[in-house]
């Protein structure tokens, strides 16, 4: 009877190891911006899971929504910079909901050797990148939801300084970015190829892709999200909070700046709210949902707050109708 229960015992073992040490993987696309954050929960989540792989994918989160409804890649997981892309892209064919968990907000990036570094404030800050001796940045509006923030919040600072030369003299004289004012807005248009002047503007597909070009001084600014900027130790300037889209106080004056981006999708100007979910699609749903819940816990907050990233926690969930 003992030699019966120890064989019983000794292939319900095996049976056990065998299960997790068949690795599975699950696919998370990702913005840019939480390549930090995530990184460090992925080693805690390995701790917790170690028969889970994490393959993160970082990429601008327009980009990122577009490898699965335009490429058909498989992904598991989708967290974005800007939660309205799930309903507005991935609802409801490819997702159901999307949790609300991470705040953020903008700001203007330089380092020691950046052209009138000494002088530049959040007061003058517009003054300093129209001049011609400066080269700045930001990401791609078409690609990024820090590259759309960008000129929302510069057509935002037009109408805050009442003056919209800003606009004209950073967005229309260095890009193919169109604009009219209507209704006491200001309403911008991305072209689908979008095109730049190299010589006083450099934009990438994602944010944090600036950040080489500024730290060698290929670029004197970029605007970044703050965290990005903590977690990479650059100066900043802080923006206003009528224009770093931080505050649920400013939230009216935000959507007097609105965007139409070269996939027509028209977005305005709304507080920085991160959101992730699990696809319809998902080759792991069950694993998928324990990665997004670990990102939803307490554990998930604590390690964005120590990435200098605001949690939203508990989370607020979204459903698609």
């Amino acid at each position: 009877m003992i030699k019966k229960l120890f064989i019983a015992f000794l292939i319900s073992f095996l049976i056990s190891v065998n299960v997790y040490a068949k690795k599975i993987t699950i696919i998370v696309f990702h913005a840019g911006s939480l390549s930090v954050p995530f990184s460090k929960m992925e080693k805690v989540f390995k701790k917790k899971y170690p028969y889970i792989e994490v393959r993160r994918e970082s990429s601008g989160s327009v980009q990122a929504v577009r490898k699965v409804i335009d490429l058909h890649k498989p992904c598991d997981v989708i967290a974005v910079a800007d939660y309205t892309l799930v309903p507005k892209m991935l609802f409801p064919k490819y997702a159901k909901y999307v949790k609300l968990f991470a705040r953020n907000e903008l700001v203007l990036c330089f380092t020691n050797r950046s052209k009138y570094a000494k002088i530049i404030n959040s007061k003058n800050w517009y003054k300093i990148l129209a001049k011609q001796d400066v080269k700045w940045g930001f990401s791609n509006p078409n690609d990024d939801p820090c590259g759309y923030r960008t000129v929302l919040a510069i057509g935002l600072a037009g109408i805050y300084y009442k003056n919209l030369n800003i606009v004209k003299s950073l967005i229309l004289k260095n890009t193919n970015i169109t604009w009219k004012v209507e209704k006491n807005k200001v309403i911008f248009e991305v072209p689908r190829s979008l095109s730049f002047n190299p010589e006083r503007l450099a934009i990438r597909p994602k944010s944090v892709a600036l950040l080489g070009l500024l730290e060698s001084g290929a670029i004197d600014y970029a605007f970044e999200y703050k965290s990005v900027a903590l977690q990479h130790h650059l100066k900043f300037i802080e923006l206003p909070k009528a224009i770093n889209l931080s505050s649920l106080k400013w939230k009216r004056f935000y959507k007097r700046a609105e965007i139409i981006l070269g996939n027509h999708k028209r977005i305005h100007a709304k507080p920085i709210v991160y959101g992730i979910t699990v696809l319809k699609s998902a080759p792991h749903p069950k694993e998928a949902k324990l990665w997004e819940d670990f990102v939803t816990s307490k554990i998930g907050a604590d390690i964005l707050r120590e990435c200098h990233q605001t949690p939203i926690y508990p989370a607020k969930v979204i459903y698609s109708k």
